[in-house]
């Protein structure tokens, strides 16, 4: 009878053990994350970087290939000193972070977040901060000085980008109150859409907008910056349940299903209203049909995905070939109107489609919580009016230390890449 005892009682030891994994470090889920953190990390200066710079004209080439490298470069050591530990250091009033991990102090090699090192966590989350201020760059390609750039990326990753992050990851009060942002659709696109705009309003219009052609430079760059972008997401969305599960297989899966319904959604009504499907539409839908998704990734089903990647992509494409043109507004390489416009519809279609047989504690307004579609509204204006105001002083601050934002008006003309850098992307025969 004792030996049965004390077998029952091991027995028993061994089924609860699992209670405590979560508490363990998990080599599958770690390689994930290292993996994930990779690909957004190529996002940056190789997905966005020939995403945008393929779009801008041939003079600006080397200028937007510059201006989103140092973006990731920047938030890369910004992050590592002070952003981590703004965006998830003990919450003060669930607005911002505390100090706690300033220069990544209090954490070691043993630290784990969940099931992961706080290392790989720390990093994961440093990508996102580098592709989003570098999104905001597609609005002002052409015309700001390289020098308010750097100063501009310092200033917005600290006091926009950080807090926003705190809100609805690292314990604000966003995250509180219920908001669902799976992987950024509030934290990265609409926060950088909006604030693409408001830069590109204060700086003003491209000389010669609206009267010449401004032909991109390379289509085929284009093309395979949106592919990498594409493949890169999958990190992005996946990468954001944070665990090798099935949850993250379903995330990869919507994001692909919407990507692909968007691109063929833009191509078709590009071709039903100019009578050609462009190489650069069905790019651009790829890239609003994962923008769209972002937010909803780990929370809905493929029926959803559809649905989403259908809007986005006719949204998409709506705002940069009619909106953009009836406002007026320069938005260079359509940031608004593709992070800005699908993001917001994104996180509204979270609210209305998330599904609690993907991840139980998400119900939208089709599966019985009408609550959540008005606590995503909520979440989508808090964010869109933070942003626009504090972009706007963000702005200011940058024109007083730089004295300017915009570049002479003969360095405009004759091109960011030989004017500012000493380059050429392109060498043009002479005729």
């Amino acid at each position: 009878m004792k030996l049965k005892s004390i077998w029952l009682v091991l027995t028993l030891g061994l089924i609860a053990t699992p209670a405590f994994a979560e508490d363990l470090l998990d080599s599958g889920d770690t390689a994930w994350m290292i993996v994930s953190t990779a690909l957004v990390m190529m996002m940056t200066p190789a997905g966005l970087a020939l995403f945008y710079g393929g779009m801008s004209r041939y003079k600006n080439l080397l200028n937007t290939l510059a201006m989103t490298f140092v973006s990731y470069c920047l938030a890369s050591v910004i992050w590592m000193m002070w952003g981590y530990t703004l965006a998830f250091g003990s919450s003060k009033g669930g607005i911002i972070g505390g100090f706690d991990y300033f220069f990544m102090s209090s954490i070691g090699v043993d630290s784990l977040s969940g099931s992961i090192p706080t290392y790989v966590f720390a990093l994961f989350q440093m990508t996102f901060a580098g592709i989003t201020v570098a999104l905001v760059l597609g609005s002002i390609v052409d015309r700001m000085k390289f020098s308010s750039w750097i100063v501009f990326t310092i200033l917005w990753i600290t006091f926009i980008y950080c807090p926003i992050a705190h809100w609805v990851w690292g314990g604000g009060w966003m995250g509180a109150m219920g908001a669902l942002d799976f992987a950024g659709g509030n934290v990265v696109h609409i926060n950088a859409g909006v604030a693409g705009l408001v830069l590109s309003l204060v700086l003003g219009k491209r000389v010669g907008y609206g009267k010449e052609a401004m032909f991109p430079s390379s289509i085929a760059l284009t093309a395979l910056g949106a592919a990498l972008l594409w493949f890169g997401w999958f990190g992005f969305n996946a990468g954001s349940q944070l665990a090798a599960d099935g949850v993250a297989a379903s995330a990869f899966m919507v994001t692909n299903t919407s990507a692909a319904t968007a691109a063929l959604v833009w191509m078709f009504c590009e071709w039903i209203v100019t009578g050609k499907p462009t190489v650069l539409g069905i790019a651009s839908g790829v890239v609003a049909g994962l923008v769209a998704i972002t937010p909803a990734a780990g929370f809905v089903n493929l029926p959803a995905a559809l649905v989403i990647g259908l809007v986005s992509g006719a949204l998409g494409y709506f705002s940069v070939a009619v909106l953009k043109q009836k406002v007026g507004y320069d938005d260079s390489l359509d940031a608004f109107g593709v992070h800005g416009m699908c993001g917001i519809w994104g996180a509204l279609a979270t609210g209305l489609f998330a599904n609690p047989a993907i991840t139980e504690s998400a119900a939208g307004l089709f599966y019985g919580n009408p609550g959540q579609l008005w606590i995503q509204i909520v979440s989508i204006l808090a964010t869109a009016v933070f942003t626009a105001v504090g972009t706007l002083i963000v702005i200011v601050v940058t024109k007083v230390l730089t004295g300017g934002l915009r570049v002479e008006r003969d360095e405009e003309i004759q091109g960011l890449d030989n004017a500012l850098h000493g380059e050429r992307g392109f060498e043009i025969a002479e005729i």
